[in-house]
Formats: structure tokens, C-alpha cells, sequence
């Protein structure tokens, strides 16, 4: 991506402590969750859904902990009152970020928001201060050790892929967002492996900033992971966290 999403945060920590994983599961769970409220609890039917529960067993999350997640979208369960929240702002060096979450707590979320940006020499923006930088994507991640890059990147455009870009072992593929699911099958068909796939904000042009600011943005990273409500972080930045 162009950005930097929790969920592939997570990736290189897959040995964490059980607290850290205690806040991964609760995350992914607040995930499933969403997905059932919005569009149902059949997997076969709801992208969404699905996505999310192939994510959480990747985790090795509990069979129990997904059914508990998915109970609380129906209502079969008592939970939290949750929301998806999206906030724009600033990082060090003047990058621009879009950070997604889900809260039980919006005006909570925002403060923590804000504070945690202010540590980090960003700030918070207005409502479409930022967005407009970006374009909705859908976003497919495919290892690299499964051929020739030319191949993969061929395989990947036969497959009606908007564009193709390679993020260090991997082979990032943007589809219309409608397209995503078509094409994530259509990969899986030709015996791909995906690593994720997901909806994404894919910065339209994409800007450097110096060392020092790469450190801050780094650690302003890490602090919004950290963040109970924050699911994903998008950035314009040229280089990949």
C-alpha cells in the first residue's frame, strides 16, 4: 500500500505476548462484528465477513472468540454499541493520513486521536482535508515467491487488475472496488496464494519526506496501532513501514 494498515502491523508479530494478542483478537473481533450488523452473518454472501474471519484465523484467533464476534452482530449476544470512525490529518514533515477505526466511543477516540498526533508533531484535519488525496481502492496482496515477477504481474492484469506495484516481496494489485472479490477469485483459481485483500485508500501521488521525519512517522505509526479503536492507517508517504 501506499499507507500502512494494522492488519499487515500485525503480520510481523504473529510471537506476540498474550496481551498483544488480546488487543489483536479484540480488534479483529470488533471487525466480524461490524460486518454482521451491516450485512449479515452469512460468509458466502457478505465479502466483508468473510475477509475478516479468513484475517482472524490467520491470527489463529479462537473458533470461540470468531462465534462470540458474530453473535454480537446479530444481537444474539450483548455488546458494546459500535461504530466505524474515520479521521484525517497531518504527520511530521506534513504527510497526509487517514486513520479507520472502530469505537464504542467517538468523541473519546477522537481525543485520544488528537493527542497521539500532537505527540508526534502531526494534527488532526478537517473532514475531507485529506481524503481527496486518496482514491478507494481495492487492494490485494500477493507474496512474491510464487514466480517469475513478470508472470505474477501478467497473471495479475489477465485477472482485470487496475495496476500493479511491487512493495518489497510483494506484489501489491488495485482493483475497482466492486472488482475486488472477482479478481481475488479469479488469482485463487490460477493457484495464487493472497496474503490479504482488502478495501484500501491508495494516496493519487505519493511524497518524501526526510530521515528524521521517517523515525517520527514511524513512532506516530506504532502509537495509533496501539490504539484500541484504530484498524487501519493510510498514508502518503513513498516509503513502505
Amino acid at each position: 500500500m501506499s499507507g500502512h494498515s494494522h492488519f499487515k502491523t500485525v503480520a510481523a508479530t504473529k510471537n506476540a505476548n498474550d496481551a498483544k494478542k488480546g488487543k489483536i483478537f479484540s480488534k479483529m473481533g470488533r471487525v466480524i462484528t461490524i460486518a454482521v450488523k451491516e450485512k449479515g452473518p452469512d460468509a458466502a454472501s457478505n465479502i466483508q465477513l468473510k475477509a475478516a474471519i479468513e484475517k482472524a484465523k490467520e491470527f489463529n484467533m479462537p473458533k470461540e472468540n470468531i462465534e462470540r464476534a458474530i453473535k454480537k452482530g446479530t444481537g444474539e449476544l450483548a455488546g458494546e454499541s459500535l461504530e466505524e470512525v474515520s479521521f484525517e490529518g497531518f504527520g511530521p514533515g506534513g504527510f497526509s493520513i487517514i486513520m479507520e477505526g472502530i469505537t464504542d466511543n467517538k468523541n473519546r477516540t477522537l481525543g485520544d486521536v488528537k493527542s497521539i498526533l500532537s505527540q508526534h508533531e502531526g494534527k488532526i484535519a478537517g473532514e475531507g482535508a485529506v481524503k481527496w488525496m486518496f482514491d478507494r481502492k481495492g487492494a490485494i496482496m500477493v507474496p512474491e515467491n510464487q514466480g517469475a515477477k513478470e508472470t505474477l504481474e501478467l497473471l495479475a492484469i489477465e485477472a482485470g487488475a487496475e495496476d500493479v506495484r511491487w512493495q518489497e516481496n510483494m506484489l501489491a494489485i488495485y482493483t475497482k472496488p466492486e472488482d475486488l472479490e472477482k479478481i481475488k477469485k479469479a488469482l485463487e483459481e490460477k493457484q495464487l496464494k493472497i496474503q490479504s485483500a482488502s478495501l484500501d485508500w491508495v494516496a493519487k501521488e505519493e511524497i518524501e519526506i526526510s530521515g528524521k521525519d521517517k523515525e517520527k512517522a514511524e513512532k506516530l505509526f506504532e502509537a495509533l496501532d496501539e490504539n484500541d479503536a484504530i484498524q487501519d492507517i493510510y498514508s502518503n508517504l513513498k516509503f513502505s513501514l
